[in-house]
């Protein structure tokens, strides 16, 4: 984060008592070239509301790797990132979530050349979603039953799409795997809706090759979670202070149509 530790940015440092105060590189050599502490590589914690930032922030996450886990339990279809985890879980001596926790480390280095900063919150994201996933999985023994798997799969898609709005809404950074769209479209490179797709279309291709589960809960995933985001994402969103609400522009007048007068 900018700040050390938990001060907040807008405090004002104590004026220096003495010219070595004033000027660190007198005294140290090596001062004032700009050393980056770990800290300083993420991106600033909002000011305002922290604990409610917390708060809401883990119980996203945590509710997102819930909602994952029923979704896997319903063996009627992941989504794109999920059937790519789940393909390479099915190749390897490692847990589903394992798997997601590696893959989200390894989406991350990809940022490094983008020059994005992950926010505590891209942390976290990384770390809890996947334990979260093998936890429930743990819990929700595999059934056969249909009528258990379609409430699993329907509470699934609205429940990732509830810790989404969640776990964005806290400002604190995030995903790993939107920061790798968002830092791409940033370098100038498509629009996010090509991006987004170009990204997405590639992991679900090498997970159902894989053997990733693709079915009626993928294609239901695609169709619904971005409406599922646009009504509960402005629920809990929590704005800087001062910051107005986003109010979509009106829509273009049509043009007019001019009437042409006909001579008799």
């Amino acid at each position: 984060m900018g700040q050390t530790a938990w001060v907040d940015q807008t405090s004002q440092p104590a004026a220096p008592s003495s010219p070595t105060q004033a000027h660190p590189s007198a005294a140290d050599p090596v001062a004032g070239r700009g050393r980056r502490t770990p800290l300083s590589l993420l991106q600033p914690i909002p000011a305002d509301r922290r604990p409610r930032r917390f708060a809401q922030l883990i119980v996203g996450l945590v509710l997102y790797g819930s909602t994952m886990a029923l979704m896997v339990r319903s063996v009627l279809g992941l989504d794109p990132w999920d059937v790519f985890h789940f393909g390479i879980a099915l190749h390897v001596p490692l847990s589903l979530g394992t798997v997601i926790v590696i893959a989200s480390v390894l989406v991350l280095l990809l940022w490094i050349p983008l020059r994005q900063r992950p926010g505590i919150g891209t942390i976290a994201n990384a770390l809890i979603i996947g334990v979260t996933t093998d936890a429930v999985l743990s819990l929700v023994p595999p059934t056969s039953s249909l009528w258990l798997r379609i409430p699993y799969l329907v509470i699934g898609i609205v429940g990732n799409a509830l810790a989404g709005a969640l776990y964005i809404g806290a400002g604190l950074g995030p995903g790993p795997r939107d920061g790798l769209m968002t830092g791409i479209v940033a370098r100038g490179i498509g629009s996010i809706r090509l991006v987004r797709t170009s990204i997405e279309v590639t992991v679900l291709v090498i997970g159902w090759v894989l053997g990733g589960t693709v079915g009626l809960g993928t294609v239901l995933y695609a169709v619904g979670i971005g409406p599922l985001l646009h009504v509960l994402l402005p629920v809990f969103r929590l704005r800087a202070p001062g910051e107005a609400p986003a109010v979509p522009a009106p829509p273009a007048p049509r043009p007019r149509r001019r009437r042409r007068n006909r001579s008799s």
